[in-house]
């Protein structure tokens, strides 16, 4: 067997390139790098990065990570030489210079494994491994030799996997009046009993229990806005109320968040409610959106010679994670983020449900599927802990009406309106028309894949019913008028083809038409403008397309109806599969034939008279300068309206809740942007204050002399400002280019200082993997734009410094503009920006013994907004210089503190800071 000693081991940073050959570490410039890793087998930690470090992303050799997904399947690894290390119980380096080594101590230990009884991941392993070496896996013939042949046949995947069972219908919930001290006793028993006392818990999980109430009024949910500052403990606080209602009531409480962190630790949270990791799996369980999902007839097709090349590997050791995994989550799940990276994404998207072609009980894993388990077993659970979009979207295509939400509580409600807006918005794109064809008309050409039509997945209906065949090949025929493939480059090249891609080409003229006369053509970026004044051209274009679409509407609204109908007839054919099938089909062509309905509206629109409920414009969607979509664009001016109608008013009981649920400023702003004030009646409000000593623990520090636009002098003040720090920085950003730029500037001199620095929309890892890193290295820092403002939860000595590049002044797009207008002008504007300020705030102290500045980069932040920091928490307007003396005081402060010393001869030199002590 080859020794993982004996082969060379490299690792490339900002800091330096290091080779090790032997026994010998070496630094070696990029191309002795790059030219010995196409000599030799090399061993590396995490190929694209390496490879972008190395300035040669097509870089390829022995990845560890590659091997860690064989050996251990769906289990967790940051993916850094010492989340390796930690998680191999190796030495860290203690240099970067001792990396290659570790490389080579991690490849032995790992494949040391493969022979060892404990290797608790063997089942499958043979199979795989088998597998991998026909398909040429780099790590083949290293890991084959190592797994002998079992002596009966492997029970893998497809048999492994459990099936679900058919329950009866679920009850439904008992009225119950919960007592408040049952609500507390339930808080203290989640809380355990050495827990400090938290007056503030108590008085909201005492405000929660109100929803759980049997409904008051016939046309509203009993509704309560709580905003509980960062350190209340709101997610137990409502959890005691919601776990005990549960329980009496024998009903399901749903828990929506906007991030997938907060899943996650809603997730680890449930096993303070049931101890048992079996009993948590059974009570509480985890809902997303299809296209989050393993399918598994996706993954079968890849298997059998779908996917060639590296993405056939991707496949397989996806299969390795399927027969392990948790749920099938493949976004946010337990397969390693940074799994699909390592293959440059080649596939994964593949492997998932993404058109909406499922086949339900037509799949031969139907009863073993990720999606329908996960979509039965939440009819059983007590907790059901989904995201906005999942809860809107239901509630609005009527899918699952038997566990549509009555009890719900959206968490991270300031993001309530967003979620809204998402759902209930409109486009008419050639990328959203497209999959609409494939969808309908299946495989064209030479295209490849599982990719089914209509005909394909109905057809025992089509010889069945006369009828409904005929509708089948109607809308067959009426999907040919939609855009098909290359339609962007005929559009481009001025020869569209169909009535979808004239009316495409008509909107790009037009949008290209007036962006000249604003001069933004040629910026490169995304150009829009409003569906206002449309020309002659323009609106004959909108009418035969939407002639098109009613052509097409009309014989899928026939077809739905003749499914309903054999439904009713119950056919020979038509056992329970058949019936499921035709039932998933049913609400699938109701999706479709909604969709299409609203493009119509939206095609109405154009020469006729606005409608002051909605925004409609046009867009030509463009990275630098490539285009790659066009499209009509229709959002509700308040979306909040359909969410009240959809979602809310349905329900039974609803709490909106967050850490900055006013954004800043009144209870007038959280009712405006949570529905409430489409209700009939008001909705109860708690408010309880952060515990926090904002006064001692933070500062707010805005710097004036950095010129806005300043590249140069924005970067110098980012790596100032990190290496008074010590790293632990989070950089926000409101622009990925100027995200880029400050990066490609100060990344190589932060790491000479051994401060490693990473990037969003930079570094080719996905967001989850790039918090993981810096949540685990003390030292690293982050740079990224909004999903890091909202989503990153990371308390403690890794974040200690936030620092924004000016303030998060809105987009001027056509839709802001329109809100705008209607939401008081400048006002709308403050209260957005107030908002933002305090979620990027809240990043920084997540609990009560951290410490740490926030720093704008701005001399115009205008003191208006300041309101939307904590009461208390000291502001200063100071230079750059006197910035990153204030930010060095603050960490000494803090070492001092860590190390038992106290921290008050730390600030003598700040007494004129107001709030300090």
């Amino acid at each position: 067997m080859i020794d993982p000693a004996a082969l060379p081991a490299l690792h490339a940073s900002h800091g330096g390139i290091w080779l090790r050959e032997g026994s010998r570490t070496m630094g070696v410039a990029k191309g002795q790098a790059i030219a010995r890793t196409a000599e030799t087998p090399t061993l590396l930690l995490n190929a694209p990065l390496t490879g972008q470090r190395l300035g040669y992303p097509d870089l390829n050799g022995l990845d560890l990570l590659e091997l860690w997904a064989f050996v251990h399947p769906a289990r967790f690894l940051v993916p850094t030489p010492k989340g390796l290390a930690e998680a191999l119980d190796l030495p860290q380096p203690a240099q970067e210079g001792d990396i290659p080594a570790l490389l080579q101590m991690a490849a032995r230990a790992l494949l040391d494994r493969l022979d060892s009884p404990e290797w608790k991941e063997r089942e499958g392993g043979w199979t795989a491994a088998q597998a991998l070496h026909r398909l040429r896996w780099p790590w083949s013939p290293l890991v084959a030799p190592r797994i002998s042949r079992p002596a009966e046949a492997e029970r893998w995947l497809f048999s492994k996997l459990p099936e679900w069972e058919e329950a009866a219908p679920r009850p439904a919930p008992r009225t119950v009046a919960m007592e408040e001290e049952a609500v507390l006793a339930r808080l203290d028993s989640l809380t355990g009993p050495s827990a400090e006392p938290r007056p503030g818990q108590r008085a909201y999980a005492a405000a929660a229990m109100e929803a759980f109430r049997p409904r008051s009024h016939r046309d509203q949910p009993n509704m309560l806005l709580a905003e509980a500052g960062t350190g209340i403990g709101k997610t137990l606080g409502y959890l005691a109320p919601a776990s005990l209602w549960a329980a009496q009531a024998q009903g399901t409480v749903w828990i929506s968040t906007y991030t997938k962190a907060l899943q996650r630790q809603l997730d680890r949270e449930s096993l303070r409610l049931f101890p048992d990791p079996a009993t948590a799996a059974r009570r509480v369980v985890v809902r997303k959106g299809r296209e989050n999902y393993l399918c598994l007839l996706n993954l079968e097709d890849a298997l059998q010679g779908g996917f060639a090349g590296r993405a056939a590997i991707l496949a397989q050791l996806v299969a390795r994670w399927a027969a392990f995994s948790k749920d099938g989550d493949m976004v946010g799940g337990d397969l390693p983020g940074w799994l699909a990276i390592l293959f440059r994404r080649n596939g994964s998207t593949a492997l998932t449900d993404r058109r909406g072609e499922c086949i339900y009980a037509g799949c031969p894993h139907y009863r073993k599927c990720f999606i329908e388990r996960s979509a039965r077993a939440s009819a059983e659970a007590d907790i059901v802990i989904a995201n906005h979009a999942l809860v809107m979207i239901n509630a609005a295509r009527g899918r699952e009406t038997g566990q549509r939400p009555q009890r719900i509580v959206f968490d991270e409600g300031h993001h309530l309106f967003d979620a809204a807006d998402s759902t209930f918005s409109v486009a008419l794109s050639g990328q959203e028309a497209i999959e609409l064809r494939r969808w309908v008309m299946g495989p064209e050409g030479g295209s490849r894949g599982r990719r089914r039509g209509l005909a394909a997945r109905l057809s025992d209906l089509a010889s069945y019913d006369e009828e409904g065949g005929e509708a089948i090949r109607t809308a067959v025929e009426a999907a040919r008028a939609l855009p098909a493939d290359d339609w962007l480059k005929r559009i481009v090249a001025g020869e569209p083809f169909g009535p979808l891609e004239e009316l495409l080409a008509t909107v790009r003229g037009t949008v290209f038409a007036r962006a000249a006369d604003s001069g933004e053509a040629d910026a490169g970026y995304g150009l829009e403008t409003e569906l206002a004044e449309p020309d002659g051209p323009l609106v004959e274009a909108a009418q035969e397309a939407a002639i098109a679409l009613d052509a097409l509407l009309k014989p899928l609204v026939r077809l739905s109806k003749r499914l309903e109908a054999v439904l009713e007839d119950a056919p020979d054919w038509l056992d329970g599969a058949a019936r499921a099938r035709i039932e998933g089909a049913i609400g699938s062509l109701g999706w479709r034939r909604d969709l299409i309905s609203a493009w119509l509206a939206l095609l109405a629109r154009i020469g006729g008279p606005a409608d002051p409920d909605f925004v409609d414009w046009m867009t030509v969607d463009r990275v630098e300068g490539r285009e790659y979509d066009i499209g009509l664009h229709r959002h509700w001016l308040d979306p909040t309206r359909p969410l009240a109608e959809a979602v809310l008013q349905p329900a039974q009981g609803v709490i909106v809740t967050s850490a900055t649920l006013k954004g800043g400023g009144d209870w007038s702003n959280a009712e405006a942007r949570s529905g409430v004030t489409h209700l009939p009646h008001s909705a109860e409000r708690f408010e309880a204050a952060s515990p926090f000593d904002y006064p001692d623990r933070a500062e707010v520090l805005i710097v004036t002399d950095i010129k806005r636009g300043d590249i140069a002098a924005m970067s110098g003040a980012y790596a100032r400002l990190i290496e008074a720090s010590g790293g632990g920085t989070l950089g926000l950003f409101t622009a990925i280019r100027r995200l880029r730029a400050v990066h490609a500037r100060i990344a190589d001199r932060l790491a000479r200082a051994g401060l490693p620095l990473y990037a969003q929309h930079v570094d080719p890892m996905d967001t989850g993997t790039l918090v993981d890193i810096f949540r685990d290295d003390p030292r690293a820092s982050l740079l990224g734009t909004d999903a890091l403002r909202d989503g990153v939860d990371v308390p403690g000595h890794s974040l200690r410094l936030v620092v924004m590049e000016g303030v998060p002044w809105s987009k001027p797009t056509v839709l802001h503009a329109a809100r705008r207008l209607a939401g008081g002008g400048s006002a709308y504007d403050d209260r957005l920006i107030r908002a933002r300020l305090a979620q990027a705030f809240g990043r920084l102290i997540r609990r009560a013994e951290d410490k740490g500045s926030f720093v704008i980069l701005s001399a115009a932040m205008p003191s208006r907004l300041l309101s939307a920091f904590p009461p208390g928490t000291p502001i200063r307007r100071l230079t750059l210089d006197e910035a990153i003396i204030a930010v060095s005081a603050k960490m000494q402060a803090r070492d001092m503190q860590d190390a038992g010393l106290g921290d008050r001869t730390t600030l003598g030199h700040q007494g004129s800071e107001p709030g300090m002590r």
